[in-house]
């Protein structure tokens, strides 16, 4: 008898054992999803970039925090469109992808000759309302941010970003 307890109990740790493995193998496989989506979304706005370059020569898609549409803009990307309100309707429609795809998801794009500037220096502005964008060069920097890994250890999450920067 005492020995069939302690087959349960050795039994019993092993299968604890296991369930944690898979819970950390679980939190791993949602932050690699949140990457390979980030980094979608990331090329989705430099391919909308490249489909209006004439907004891109005109400076229509550096975009912050502070200069993206709330709402979505009248144009529908139908004939009669200025490249302006094409590249509003792209920041919108991007911002709403990335806010539906992203826990707390943010994304900017701006000019910056190093897009890849280092992360995690709060003080040097590598938050989502200030990217640390130089504004000088020819090299767009497409910056998304979100929150990744909440668990009861860290409620709040840890700040991710993906950058991908590209010359139109």
């Amino acid at each position: 008898m005492l020995e069939v307890l302690i087959a349960i109990l050795i039994i019993s740790i092993g299968l604890l054992g296991m369930a944690g493995m898979q819970a950390a193998g679980l939190r791993a496989n949602v932050g690699a999803s949140q990457r390979s989506a980030a980094t979608m979304l990331a090329y989705d706005m430099a391919d909308r970039m490249r489909a209006n370059m004439a907004g891109v020569i005109a400076g229509n898609y550096d975009l912050t925090p502070l200069n993206v549409p709330t709402q979505q803009p009248t144009c529908l990307q139908v004939v009669g469109c200025t490249v302006q309100q094409m590249a509003q309707n792209d920041a919108w429609e991007w911002n709403q992808a990335i806010q539906n795809t992203l826990p707390s998801g943010m994304g900017i794009v701006c000019k910056d000759r190093e897009p890849d500037d280092g992360f995690g220096n709060v003080g040097l502005g590598q938050t989502p309302t200030g990217a640390w964008c130089d504004g000088l060069g020819n090299v767009y920097a497409v910056k998304i941010w979100w929150l990744e890994d909440r668990s009861e250890a860290n409620p709040n999450g840890t700040l991710k970003r993906v950058v991908v920067s590209f010359q139109p």
